[in-house]
């Protein structure tokens, strides 16, 4: 039997999806996985950018909202059965906490990318989305992670990423930690993972993966006021708000 082409694959993916058809969607996808396709191909060659087609065409409203729901939960689903077929890399040592925006195709976009940066043999830590601000820091504290990944934003998501990123710096609960942002918003506005501050960033997952093996260790940027927005750089209030950091990571 002649293989599939990766390319014709997603697109008879992607009609099953747009049509709600469950059953069939996951049998094409689970076909080629028996036939010989590795699992980590299909989640960066078919599940990916049909979770980003779903996503595109919703926000330029080419798609109703029951189609962009429908489509995003048959793409978690089969997301979900391909992941026990990972061919997985032994363990590096490495550590990754990812959170997420609101939205779902964005908790799809890290569950995949928690999924393949473990295959690479990272030991990570999804939390999804809607955890506190302090909560994460806490996480971070005890785990002291080598990455803090942001996958997926919309615009008003962005004050709160944004105080994530400043808390991270001025608590310095772990001070080698590199933060990456990935996906969403920040695909489309050029500058913005630079203005909130962010180590590296990357527009899929794919990139994130080149990102992390070729950024290993955080280059500290010089701290510069950004253009239009007031920020505090006092020394008190940065030794207070490490200190309540402390004390709620010791509570």
């Amino acid at each position: 039997m002649k293989p599939m082409r990766i390319g014709d694959l997603f697109k008879q993916y992607l009609e099953h999806l747009f049509w709600g058809k469950r059953s069939e969607a996951r049998g094409v996808v689970m076909a080629a996985q028996d036939r010989g396709v590795p699992a980590r191909k299909l989640l960066k060659g078919v599940i990916w950018p049909a979770m980003e087609q779903v996503d595109k065409l919703f926000r330029d409203n080419h798609i109703s909202r029951v189609v962009e729901h429908m489509a995003t939960r048959i793409n978690r689903t089969v997301a979900d059965q391909l992941q026990p077929y990972l061919a997985r890399k032994p363990k590096s040592g490495k550590r990754m906490i990812v959170v997420c925006g609101k939205r779902e195709t964005e908790e799809l976009g890290a569950q995949i990318t928690a999924d393949l940066f473990e295959a690479e043999g990272w030991s990570v830590w999804l939390l999804g989305t809607g955890v506190p601000n302090d909560e994460v820091l806490q996480l971070v504290g005890a785990l002291q992670p080598d990455v803090l990944t942001i996958y997926g934003a919309s615009p008003g998501d962005i004050p709160a990423v944004r105080k994530l990123i400043e808390l991270n710096r001025e608590v310095g609960s772990c001070e080698g930690m590199q933060i990456m942002v990935v996906g969403g918003v920040f695909n489309r506005a050029e500058g913005l993972a630079d203005e909130v501050r962010s180590d590296l960033s990357a527009r899929n997952v794919e990139d994130a993966l080149r990102a992390v093996d070729r950024h290993p260790v955080r280059v500290e940027r010089p701290d510069v006021p950004e253009p239009g927005r007031r920020r505090k750089r006092k020394t008190a209030g940065r030794k207070r708000a490490r200190a309540r950091a402390k004390a709620t990571v010791g509570a």
